[in-house]
């Protein structure tokens, strides 16, 4: 990329204007490593996406004349891509010594550049299900009181509902539009200790939990109510346990597989999916039977190592994740991974090589590339004194383990199989 295509690093002041530096080129993290954008990973700020002022952090940039990376006194400024895209890089700067923790998003390197917005990234999902109009919000409220007046003792309901208009949950809002893949949420617990998890932060975190956590177990009758209620009335119905205001689903593998058997026969066409860490391969067969046809699989690294550094797993390992993925292979499941990406340490050479293992030892279906939502630095931290070997950039990463799993797709969201 030439400089002159290269956008312009921008800032913001004390009082959170934003503005781009005249002398100073974009630059973005990857791992531990300040660089330019690659051509191939920089696109227009897709809509819906947010910009992030990040507190304590001082931007930095590429003078081009010197080729070397300036700091500044001004604010750094980050991006939060909308749903369906993946971040090629993180947002450069330079830490204060008491400068505070940054709360669970993921912050793209942003830079300015022909009258736009740029951010390091790439779309790879074209599915609208996250994609709002103005119209379809403001039916939202109307949506919810007629679906409460339908189902008044649903206390599942009453949950997703309060989700959909206090917590702009889109899975819950899809339900509530009667679109697309629906929630449903059902274990207050959970058996891993995850970094960055959205609904539980123990006392004395540096950062709060983006989400409320359901606060009881929803009846059989209750979540069966709700999955007819969805699958009944879309065209091509995903029904989805394993949600971000709850624990590990897997938890409540009983509650899940009765109320499954309970519909599925009235529903045949829907797409019934877990949302689960995989720890519990044992009650792969008796989900599968009650008829949940897909699972994805969240994991931040195929090496087991790397992998519990994140994920602090309480009473299973990673060898059994692996088993999860095997067994639900052989139930004729559809297995996805929610890979957690992040630039610099997913694309670098050992990572590339434990999972490309992975995928080949499982035959799993498809991988969804989402991003880490952790501050950089508490996750470079987390995975120091690994030698990860050289770095490839993201769509480097997608090609390298589609040549060698030819069979793998990638995607941002659970697909509706249509079986």
């Amino acid at each position: 990329m030439s400089k002159k295509s290269i956008p312009r690093m921008i800032s913001a002041d004390e009082n959170g204007e934003i503005f781009e530096d005249p002398e100073l080129l974009m630059l973005l993290r990857q791992g531990e490593g300040f660089v330019p954008p690659r051509p191939d990973e920089l696109i227009p700020l897709p809509a819906d996406s947010d910009l992030f002022l990040l507190p304590g952090r001082k931007a930095i940039g590429l003078d081009p004349q010197r080729g070397t990376v300036m700091a500044t006194d001004s604010l750094a400024v980050a991006g939060f891509a909308s749903p369906g895209h993946t971040l090629a890089g993180t947002a450069a700067y330079i830490t204060d010594s008491e400068a505070p923790d940054l709360p669970l998003y993921a912050y793209g390197a942003i830079g300015y550049m022909h009258d736009q917005f740029w951010i390091a990234a790439r779309k790879v999902d074209k599915d609208m299900r996250q994609v709002f109009s103005p119209e379809l919000l403001q039916s939202i409220p109307g949506k919810v009181r007629n679906l409460i007046k339908k189902y008044p003792r649903n206390r599942l309901i009453q949950h997703l509902t309060h989700c959909a208009l206090n917590s702009c949950c889109p899975a819950a809002r899809n339900l509530a539009l009667g679109r697309f893949e629906a929630p449903l949420p059902t274990s207050r617990n959970c058996n891993a200790r995850c970094v960055g998890c959205i609904s539980f932060q123990p006392a004395g975190s540096s950062f709060q939990s983006t989400q409320d956590r359901i606060s009881f177990t929803p009846t059989v009758e209750e979540v069966a109510e709700v999955m007819l209620a969805h699958g009944s009335r879309v065209k091509k119905p995903i029904l989805s346990f394993g949600q971000g205001c709850e624990g590990e689903p897997l938890t409540m593998a009983d509650l899940i597989c009765n109320a499954v058997a309970k519909v599925r026969k009235k529903i045949p066409k829907a797409t019934i999916n877990i949302n689960t860490n995989g720890s519990m391969p044992d009650h792969v067969e008796d989900l599968a039977l009650a008829g949940v046809d897909s699972f994805r699989v969240s994991l931040n690294s195929a090496d087991p190592d790397l992998y519990s550094r994140y994920y602090k797993p309480v009473n299973y390992n990673f060898s059994q994740v692996q088993d999860f993925i095997l067994k639900a292979k052989k139930h004729d499941c559809f297995v996805s991974l929610n890979l957690l990406y992040f630039p610099g340490i997913t694309d670098t050479e050992s990572e590339i090589d434990s999972m490309t293992r992975l995928i080949s030892d499982t035959k799993l279906d498809y991988i969804q590339m989402r991003n880490l939502n952790l501050d950089p630095e508490i996750y470079l931290h987390l995975m120091q004194n690994k030698d990860f070997g050289p770095q490839t950039g993201l769509l480097n990463y997608m090609k390298r383990l589609k040549k060698e799993c030819p069979w793998i797709e990638y995607g941002y969201f659970n697909p509706y199989l249509g079986r």
